[in-house]
This record gives structure tokens, C-alpha cells and sequence, in this order.
């Protein structure tokens, strides 16, 4: 079971994505919050393995809460759900440590296999954001990518290999499978790779990957 843990402050959006994860009978909501400070609490004392947080609440935006949970409970990936699509949020949202953004306009197979991809140590961007961090990379990769060669140089030729499969999607099973090694080995050489390139996650390791060059 993936435990989830689900925090919007609309009573009517929590009760709507409830009844898409009840779709998949593995997935587990063990809590609910209708604010980011809430949702730090619940992540702390319930350890979800994965948290899906809506970005504007009160008390604590889901950005603040994303920065706390990665902190006070980094067992626990984060997935930000949300209707606004801006290019400020989607930075942001990575910069904190988030695993995943979708979109509540998107279709509901997205939340699932979003969560499933986050929760196997993936990532994941809906199809729209992912265009858009598409976009933004195209246009800065000429000044970022001799700063993402120099970071990537630091790099053993087999952490350049397991960088350039995790930034092209790939999950750490498919990874293993394609380096005919086992997955916990790839968890491993992941572990390192985000120590040496000093990035919080896999989204910020796959977007150095781009700018370096190594995913086509």
C-alpha cells in the first residue's frame, strides 16, 4: 500500500480526490488537512509515504509546507496539486524539494500514475508543466549548460550513466533493469549523485542532466 497523506483547504477538492485514489486499491489516504501547518503535523506523526499538498492554504502555503515536511519528515516525497500552472510556482515548487506537480485540471490517470512514480522514487510533472520546464531549459541551456558540465564532471562515469537514465523518466527499477544491476544499488548511486551535485531531489538531479547534455 502507498500511504498518502492529503491536504487542501476545500473540503470538496479533498472529497473529489479521494474518490480518484479510491480507483487504485493501493492507495491508503491515512490523513487529511485543510491547512499547510496541519499538514506539516500529520506528515511528522503519520510518515505517508507520499503527500499531496494544494499550494495556496492558510496558515502555511503549500510551498512552506512542502520545505517543512522534506525536512522534518524525508521519508515522505511530495507532490504538489494544484490549479495554477505558473512558471513562478513550478520553480518554486522544485526549488523546496517536490517530487511531483499536477495540475487539478488534468485528467485523473495523471494523479494516479504521478503518485505511483513518486512513491517508486521517480518524479513526476504533468504533460503541461513538463512542456513548460521544457521550454524554460531550452531557453537558458546555452548560459546553464557549461555550469551543469562542470557539476556533472564530479561524476563517475556510472553516476553519469544512472543521471543520464533518471533524467530521462525512468524509475529506479527500470534504471536497475537497464544497467542489469539491482534496484538497490541504483538507490545507492542515486543517493550519491544528488550528495555530489548538491540538489535536494531527482527533478533538480534530471534538469542538471538536461542542461549538461546528457538526456537528448
Amino acid at each position: 500500500m502507498i500511504r498518502l497523506l492529503l491536504a487542501d483547504d476545500e473540503a470538496m477538492i479533498r472529497a473529489g480526490v479521494r474518490a480518484i485514489l479510491a480507483a487504485d486499491p493501493s492507495l491508503d489516504v491515512v490523513a487529511e488537512a485543510d491547512d499547510g501547518r496541519a499538514a506539516v503535523d500529520l506528515a511528522i506523526s503519520h510518515h505517508p509515504d507520499v503527500a499531496l499538498l494544494d499550494i495556496r492554504m492558510p496558515v502555511l502555503d503549500g510551498l512552506a509546507a512542502a520545505a517543512e515536511i522534506r525536512r522534518a519528515a524525508p521519508g515522505t516525497a511530495v507532490v504538489m496539486l494544484t490549479t495554477f500552472g505558473e512558471d513562478d510556482y513550478i520553480a518554486r515548487a522544485i526549488d523546496v524539494g517536490a517530487s511531483g506537480f499536477l495540475l487539478k485540471s488534468g485528467d485523473p490517470r495523471e494523479l494516479i500514475a504521478g503518485i505511483h512514480a513518486v512513491a517508486e522514487g521517480g518524479a513526476y510533472l504533468s504533460p503541461r508543466v513538463a512542456q513548460r520546464v521544457i521550454t524554460q531549459l531550452a531557453a537558458g541551456r546555452v548560459s546553464r549548460g557549461a555550469a551543469a558540465r562542470d557539476r556533472v564532471a564530479a561524476l563517475t562515469e556510472r553516476e553519469r550513466e544512472v543521471l543520464a537514465l533518471l533524467g530521462s523518466g525512468l524509475s529506479n527499477a527500470e534504471i536497475a533493469k537497464r544497467l542489469h544491476i539491482v534496484e538497490g544499488t541504483v538507490k545507492a548511486y542515486v543517493s550519491a549523485i544528488l550528495t555530489r551535485l548538491d540538489v535536494r531531489n531527482r527533478v533538480q538531479a534530471a534538469i542538471i542532466a538536461h542542461e549538461a547534455g546528457l538526456v537528448a
